[in-house]
């Protein structure tokens, strides 16, 4: 059965989930600014990480703070519940990659975030954080 997403949003907070170890990463708080949507680290879950820097990012990124830093920016609504036509920064490699999100038709408390160069992509779920 499919649910109703058109009253789901894609605005809140989200937590990530490592790829290998799938325990919880960072909680990251998505938002809208001048009709585009960003996102920022509002915390960092990992015992050890919570004051680490973006070492291999380039630009006035490079070193910074990873919490706090906005690592998605200028996405735009692409579709019915899907915006795209941004960027996603990975502050583990420092890579950045066109992204495009949208919530899982199966489950509303679930966001695709996926990250691409050509015909190469990864999707990661990030999780709902519930209030």
């Amino acid at each position: 059965m499919l649910m109703d997403l058109s009253a789901q949003s894609v605005l809140g907070l989200w937590k990530t989930i490592d790829d290998v170890t799938e325990k919880p990463k960072s909680i990251l708080e998505i938002y809208e600014k001048d009709g585009e949507l960003f996102a920022k680290v509002v915390e960092i879950l990992v015992d050890g990480r919570e004051d680490a820097l973006c070492v291999k990012c380039k630009g006035p990124k490079k070193d910074q703070p990873i919490e706090g830093m906005i690592v998605f920016s200028g996405l735009q609504k692409i579709g019915e519940n899907e915006y795209g036509d941004g960027t996603i920064l990975d502050p583990e490699s420092g890579k950045e990659y066109r992204c495009k999100i949208f919530i899982n038709p199966e489950n509303p408390n679930q966001l695709k975030v996926r990250g691409y160069v050509a015909f190469f992509f990864r999707t990661q779920i990030w999780r709902r954080v519930s209030s």
